[in-house]
């Protein structure tokens, strides 16, 4: 197990959504605000590591056959009781997040890693790229969050900081508003996706000398 290798593939070279481009449709709904970002993020990153444990563990008796349905067996037992925790504790993430905590059971990262990763490889190592991959997932959804944030509305922190009300930075009337709306995720997401592109073909070149 090479931890390093995996955390690097984790939040930059095989990030699950700036680079294999896994799980974008939550992550441009519900980037309007660092809470949501963080609790999305987090969620995520718990039921992969749970999952990718579970079905490292189970490997060698699911039947190839039916693995598919076993693996949304699985997720959807974890995504239950995270959802049930959120509206337990949570009140506010939960009902913000709505419908996209239980459309995790079909999110393309984790069907992804138990497929590509659990599948074939121990639970330690299962487990970190879980962790791994989680990450990754949360740093692109919290980054998008504090651009969307803070460019559309004039805030910082929503939902987080200074009771929930965030950090006004400037009057929102002042903001580009777009940025906010949809069409605002697929920008924001967009220039992401094209920075990290830029970023490791440099690192490509330079390594090619």
């Amino acid at each position: 197990m090479n931890f390093k290798k995996q955390l690097k593939e984790g939040l930059l070279t095989q990030n699950p959504v700036l680079v294999q481009q896994l799980g974008m449709c939550s992550t441009m709904a519900i980037t309007t605000s660092l809470s949501n970002g963080l609790g999305m993020g987090v969620s995520v990153t718990i039921i992969l590591a749970l999952s990718n444990i579970f079905i490292s563990l189970l490997r060698k008796i699911i039947p190839d056959k039916i693995r598919i349905a076993a693996y949304v067996v699985v997720i959807a037992g974890f995504v239950t009781m995270v959802d049930l925790l959120l509206q337990a504790y949570l009140q506010d993430i939960a009902e913000s997040l709505g419908v996209f905590i239980p459309l995790i059971v079909v999110n393309c990262i984790i069907l992804a890693r138990a497929e590509a990763f659990a599948s074939k490889n121990r639970v330690l190592p299962s487990a970190v790229d879980g962790i791994c991959q989680g990450l990754g997932y949360t740093l692109v959804l919290v980054v998008m969050s504090v651009i969307r944030e803070f460019l559309g509305s004039g805030t910082f922190g929503s939902g987080v900081l200074n009771g929930g009300e965030g950090i006004r930075i400037f009057p929102e009337s002042y903001g580009a508003q777009m940025l906010v709306l949809p069409v605002g995720g697929f920008l924001t997401l967009g220039v992401l996706i094209a920075v990290v592109q830029w970023m490791q073909d440099r690192s490509a070149r330079k390594g090619g000398k």
